[in-house]
């Protein structure tokens, strides 16, 4: 979601100096690529770049293929084979074997269901949607984004042919939360299409507005990730030393609660460095369904602050000691630690080392390629 965000902040400053624009996205990978499908990079007509559709081997041809898009006002797929010699070239730096689709869309301020309005609507709510784009492999035609559907919300420019098929597998990606792509007809032509899920950026609830949960914040930033900070002391929760957080709030466990919206993409750390606060909070957290509550310090002062609530039963849903076994020492070490941890449970990932996955890296549904 932050190359999202960065995309549409580029946007608005390429509008306000009156610059033309496109959105690159890669729609389609077969074999190995450093970005997957759903990446995604703004291109404005005096060659500035945000975001990235590859390491940075694919962004100098990306350049003149967005600007001839923009100049011709239509939508356009380009592939790169760098499994072929004459394509080698573009991923000689990343060692990628693989061939990348990338659709590159001109932008129309006037077209209300532009791709950039089509990801405003996907940045406006915390809720899980789905993003749909229509390319085909075969025909000059490309439709590209055409729909935004959440449950109780659809945005969307989709041919009444597929509209009741597509919104159909658009809510299975949404219920399984998993990308995949599909195939649909529209008249005599055949079109492939990316159903991208999107969460919500995750939601950071940082108790504790100490020195130690400075580097924290600002890691969490760097991915994001929206940042509540709270602490009893006035002293230490002010925006002037956490200047990244959406909200940095002087209050007592009872009153934090009220003040935080809790859902699926929801994670607390308990790091105040104050054992009567930390449990207070965390007899209140286990009442709710946050999926993530992590609590820094040894095992012993967990145990001993469950037993004291009379909910030692629920040791097991605490992330105690939070973070991963990484050796980290110095704050900004236990940072990296944490933040891993948070990452890889909402990316439903093992935090193992990659060299002993059997598996690929990026998993899509059984009809992705």
């Amino acid at each position: 979601m932050k190359e999202i965000v960065d995309i549409l902040g580029a946007y608005q400053k390429a509008i306000a100096e009156s610059k033309k624009s496109a959105l690159a996205t890669v729609v389609k990978v077969e074999g190995s690529s450093y970005r997957r499908p759903g990446a995604r990079m703004l291109v404005t007509d005096d060659g500035m770049l945000t975001g990235a559709i590859s390491g940075g081997c694919l962004e100098g041809d990306a350049l003149r293929k967005a600007l001839s898009a923009i100049h011709q006002g239509e939508n356009k797929l380009v592939t790169y084979d760098t499994t072929d010699e004459d394509d080698a070239k573009f991923g000689v730096q990343l060692g990628c074997n693989g061939i990348v689709h990338i659709l590159f869309e001109p932008i129309f301020a006037e077209d209300q269901l532009n791709p950039i309005e089509i990801l405003k609507e996907a940045n406006r709510l915390r809720e899980n949607c789905v993003i749909a784009t229509l390319f085909s492999l075969n025909s000059k035609t490309q439709p590209g984004s055409v729909m935004l559907f959440r449950e109780n919300h659809i945005l969307d420019k989709v041919s009444e042919e597929i509209s009741g098929t597509l919104k159909n597998d658009a809510f299975d990606v949404l219920k399984l939360r998993l990308s995949r792509f599909e195939s649909y007809a529209i008249g005599a032509e055949e079109f492939d299409a990316f159903l991208e899920f999107i969460p919500p950026p995750i939601q950071l609830i940082i108790a504790g507005a100490g020195n130690d949960a400075q580097p924290l914040a600002g890691m969490a930033n760097i991915l994001g990730w929206e940042i509540i900070v709270a602490d009893g002391r006035p002293t230490h929760a002010t925006t002037q030393r956490f200047p990244t957080a959406k909200q940095v709030l002087v209050a007592k466990p009872e009153q934090l609660i009220p003040l935080i919206e809790i859902n699926g993409q929801t994670a607390f750390v308990l790091m105040t460095h104050n054992y009567n606060y930390d449990t207070a909070l965390l007899n209140l957290l286990l009442e709710t369904k946050a999926p993530y509550i992590g609590t820094l310090g040894p095992k012993k002062k967990l145990v001993r602050m469950l037993e004291e609530l009379g909910k030692s039963a629920q040791e097991a849903r605490i992330n105690g000691p939070i973070g991963l076994d990484i050796g980290a020492e110095t704050a900004e070490e236990i940072a990296v630690s944490v933040i891993a941890e948070i990452k890889a449970l909402f990316a439903g990932a093992s935090a193992g080392m990659l060299k002993e996955k059997k598996q690929p890296i990026h998993v899509y549904d059984s009809k992705s390629n």
